[in-house]
């Protein structure tokens, strides 16, 4: 019988560069192994010789290649992953990252980073990637049956305190304001390298429960953050995966709220963008359901909100009735100061936001029209792309009661403010509302707006 020919192992090259780059030599790794193995409840008895195999290109079996990824990170005082030090064995391939809700802390971790650098390092594979509805439905439903995380604390590393946790609040709430004023094409590059340099670190570091739990929450905020960013920046496959990661790291906060609030205000969202109006519906119930006892009325309001969105765009009339009335309802019961950071901004002009897309997409122009105008009373100069959007949501009402020159006007006053911002959904919104003007192309004030479009464009 012939002899089976033998597969060199080819040595494993990041391996090498990252025991170089922590300034360890190959006994220290092994007891740094060791050591975490023994935290994690491992009995690991490796040596020089061990990681002399690894680097040879041997794979060490079993939950052995996150002990050594995690010995490393703390090393380095940032979060390593079994791909960067060469030991994924095709288990993460590249296409897959941050698409999997993870079933433990670690995992989160690692996912969550993994993305962060790989986005930070412009991979081709997630900002040309699709979304698939069974994408973003799948981790709602791991994570409604999935229990909370028991423990959270971290020993190794950079001692990460309070005020590490307010630092990341801070600077989420600045980027949020700038996000608002400016769109975020000028702001979402921050956002990542800031996940990839900064935050990454904390959550390699050594921290308490309570702490923790701060430090998860915080960090879920700014990981949602930055998917919606990426919605406004064109790229909603790697938003699925950004608020995927976000739900996970909310988990590992203990924080159900927030958790449904990503899946109606991120994923719900998201899929309304892309036309898949069941997903809608279903990803905002799985956030009542999943938050049941832990959202505020504002919050369960805007789950309403967010479901009404789907029957409206399905054609269901008495259902969306029914659901927004539930969410005016909830938004009528709240007091203010009792809602967390995540969710204040939801008041009664956000909701008008969402009732006037809702009669939109129902063909009923007189509601639309009064829901946008109210919408647009409510929200200050600041929130620049909403007051856009709530300006285009006018004019196509407007249009769909055959108020052709007072669109055009209204759409014109978009325009001026989309002037000043980077946003791919404002000018979604404006292309959809052009696209509802083809039929009406040999009017005057058409055409006037056309010709102010070209001035735009010839602006910019």
């Amino acid at each position: 019988m012939a002899a089976r020919p033998l597969v060199a192992r080819q040595p494993n090259e990041r391996l090498q560069v990252l025991i170089q780059e922590a300034g360890c030599s190959n006994a220290g790794l092994a007891r740094r192994v060791n050591v975490c193995g023994a935290e994690h409840g491992l009995d690991l008895r490796y040596d020089k010789t061990s990681v002399a195999r690894w680097l040879g290109g041997q794979q060490p079996r079993g939950r052995a290649p996150a002990i050594i990824a995690e010995a490393l990170g703390r090393k380095l005082g940032r979060t390593v992953t079994i791909d960067e030090i060469g030991m994924a064995n095709g288990k993460h391939l590249a296409s897959g990252v941050g698409l999997h809700f993870a079933p433990t802390v670690l995992g989160a971790v690692e996912q969550a980073c993994e993305l962060w650098r790989s986005d930070a390092g412009r991979r081709d594979f997630l900002t040309g990637s699709t979304v698939a509805a069974s994408a973003l439905v799948e981790p709602s439903r791991d994570w409604l049956i999935t229990g909370p995380d028991t423990a959270v604390s971290r020993n190794g590393g950079p001692r990460v305190g309070t005020c590490d946790v307010e630092a990341v609040r801070a600077t989420t709430q600045a980027l949020v304001e700038l996000d608002h004023r400016f769109g975020s094409g000028h702001v979402r590059p921050v956002v990542v390298h800031y996940l990839n340099s900064v935050v990454s670190g904390l959550l390699a570091g050594s921290y308490r429960e309570a702490t923790g739990r701060q430090l998860f929450a915080a960090v879920a905020r700014l990981t949602e953050l930055a998917g919606y960013m990426a919605v406004d920046t064109g790229q909603p496959g790697l938003a699925q995966r950004y608020y995927i990661q976000a739900l996970r790291l909310a988990q590992a906060a203990g924080d159900r709220g927030y958790g449904g609030y990503v899946l109606a205000a991120g994923m719900s969202h998201l899929a309304a963008s892309l036309g898949n109006p069941r997903e809608i519906a279903q990803l905002a119930r799985a956030a009542q359901e999943g938050a049941r006892g832990h959202a505020t009325p504002t919050a369960q309001a805007m789950f309403y909100a967010a479901e009404a969105r789907g029957h409206a765009l399905l054609g269901d009339a008495r259902t969306t009735s029914v659901v927004a009335g539930k969410a005016v309802e909830a938004l009528e019961r709240a007091t203010p100061g009792d809602d967390p950071d995540w969710i204040a901004h939801f008041d009664q002009a956000y909701l008008a936001d969402e009732l006037a897309h809702c009669h939109r997409d129902l063909g009923q122009a007189g509601p639309a029209a009064r829901r946008a105008e109210e919408a647009l009373a409510g929200h200050p100069p600041t929130r620049a792309r909403r007051r856009a959007i709530g300006l285009l949501l006018l004019a196509t009402a407007q249009l769909q009661a055959r108020e052709v020159d007072e669109a055009c006007h209204t759409a014109t006053q978009a325009v001026t403010l989309l002037g000043g911002l980077r946003s791919s959904r404002g000018a979604e919104y404006l292309d959809d509302f052009r696209r509802r003007l083809e039929p009406f192309g040999q009017e005057t004030s058409v055409r006037e707006f056309d010709a102010r479009l070209e001035e735009v464009g010839a602006a910019a």
